[in-house]
């Protein structure tokens, strides 16, 4: 059957609500440790870094799961790859909830991020399979709503759940979500697009593998022992080394992992970098701003939820809203617009102090927020929107692999700032005699430091902004991307 009737036959609001539920869930879930993990030393007495493990851990295993999705989503079917993947997820869930210990702790959240990794390139592929150019932005905005709303909620949902209940909880009320997932999925999910079956590039797998895993670990790393660290130096030299003889192996092969020929497509590189830049600038909202409220101002971790809620609501509303002005308007003068909003209100966290009120806080949160949610999709979906049918796939892995790593660089080098500024505002405010307390010292060198962050935030965000008049509307290439000759398609649509 012709792919676009196939497409055009297809129920797409069961589809869309089972896939963005899985990916809401998913994202949650990944939010959720940080708050977590102050408990779990207590519980298991265990060290501050070995306890990290459950966010790094989770972070590297889904980070280099994703890479493989291009190869995994032309290989099965969408059916049996959501819902093995959610399976994976499932099963990791409940590991996690009955772990006795640390270990088996651990080795659940692992679980959980391999089934995790592929659920959000495959519902963007799934998007760009069955709709039109001028109604993805539409869709795309939908899946905006997993992305922003879940990190937003997960602090507030967790730090309720420690309140009240067992760390075990966590995972305890996540595991009947993912099931009905799977129940619904079963019944109702469609196959989309077509199946083929390609020769797995075992090379570029573990390339990519000790190439992206070792350069996650390094940034993750080097945000809590600095860039200095022999570790990181090490960790992010191999990591470096493997993708640049990943990108050439790719290049030159007939079968590759990931097509890097998609940077081929001008408008799709101008968006992956842009994306670089707001990834980090998202990241220093969801990172910093936690950070100074529970570290600085000691607000529990369910009040820095609640603070940052109304921004995420705001966001989870406007994000359709901004994905329907895509399909009318385009990406630049939202991404322009959308930049400029948050730049403006990151520099009202540039002059934090130790009596900053709580509203004001809320309100420039909250407006932050608005002006990201004008711009994070838009710009994801008009680079994709570029790209040749033949292309989707690995589109879809590289904008979600590059997001991945900008958050970590992202990260590593907010945290690295924080901590560096701080050190040296200490050292000024001792130097001064004015202030005789070392803890009042420290607190108001860590506040000091944590605007000096918020300025960098600022610095990417004019990056974005600057990139950002460069976009232009484009349509899908016409030119066909030759498919390997080693792959024997099977039209999975009905």
């Amino acid at each position: 059957m012709n792919q676009d009737l196939a497409s055009s036959t297809i129920k797409k609001g069961p589809l869309l609500f089972i896939m963005i539920l899985g990916a809401f869930i998913a994202v949650l879930n990944q939010t959720i440790m940080s708050v977590a993990i102050p408990k779990l030393i207590t519980d298991f007495n265990i060290a501050t870094t070995t306890a990290q493990w459950l966010t790094t851990g989770y972070m590297l295993v889904n980070g280099v799961f994703i890479p493989v999705t291009a190869y995994l989503m032309r290989r099965f079917t969408t059916r049996e790859l959501f819902l093995s993947a959610m399976s994976t997820f499932l099963v990791g869930s409940i590991i996690s909830g009955v772990a006795p210990g640390f270990d088996v702790l651990l080795i659940g959240r692992l679980v959980q991020a391999a089934g995790a990794g592929i659920i959000m390139p495959l519902l963007m592929n799934v998007v760009l399979d069955i709709f039109p150019e001028e109604k993805r932005g539409g869709a795309m905005g939908l899946i905006g709503v997993a992305i922003i709303l879940a990190p937003a909620i997960g602090p507030t949902y967790a730090g309720y759940m420690l309140d009240h209940f067992n760390w075990r909880a966590l995972f305890y009320g996540i595991i009947p979500f993912a099931a009905l997932v799977i129940i619904l999925a079963f019944f109702y999910l469609k196959n989309v697009g077509q199946r083929s079956h390609p020769k797995l590039n075992v090379g570029g797998v573990i390339l990519s593998t000790i190439g992206f895993g070792t350069l996650l670990y390094g940034f993750s790393r080097a945000g809590a022992t600095g860039w200095s660290n022999i570790e990181v130096i090490i960790t992010l030299t191999m990591g470096v080394i493997s993708l640049v003889v990943f990108s050439i192996t790719q290049l030159k092969s007939t079968n590759p992992l990931l097509e890097l020929r998609t940077f081929k497509y001008n408008m799709f590189t101008l968006t992956t970098i842009i994306n670089v830049a707001v990834t980090i600038v998202m990241y220093g909202d969801m990172m910093l701003l936690p950070i100074y409220l529970q570290n600085m101002r000691h607000y529990s971790a369910f009040e820095a939820g609640m603070l940052m809620l109304p921004g995420a609501l705001l966001m989870g509303l406007m994000m359709p809203i901004s994905g329907r002005l895509f399909d009318r308007f385009g990406a630049k003068w939202l991404s322009i617009i959308g930049i400029t909003i948050t730049i403006v209100t990151t520099f009202g966290f540039t002059s934090l102090t130790d009596s900053t009120t709580f509203t004001y806080l809320l309100l420039l949160s909250t407006g932050r927020r608005f002006g990201m949610a004008l711009f994070l999709m838009p710009i994801t979906t008009a680079g994709l929107n570029q790209l040749p049918p033949a292309l989707h796939t690995h589109g879809t892995a590289i904008s979600n692999t590059v997001k991945q790593v900008s958050g970590a660089i992202g990260t590593a080098l907010l945290v690295t700032i924080l901590t560096k500024q701080a050190q040296l505002h200490a050292v000024e405010l001792a130097s001064t005699g004015l202030i005789s307390d070392q803890l009042q010292i420290l607190s108001q060198a860590s506040i000091a430091g944590m605007n000096d962050a918020y300025l960098a935030v600022i610095i990417f965000g004019l990056i974005g902004l600057m990139l950002s008049f460069f976009i232009k509307k484009t349509t899908q290439a016409i030119e066909p991307h030759p498919i390997n000759k080693s792959e024997v398609l099977v039209n999975e649509s009905y």
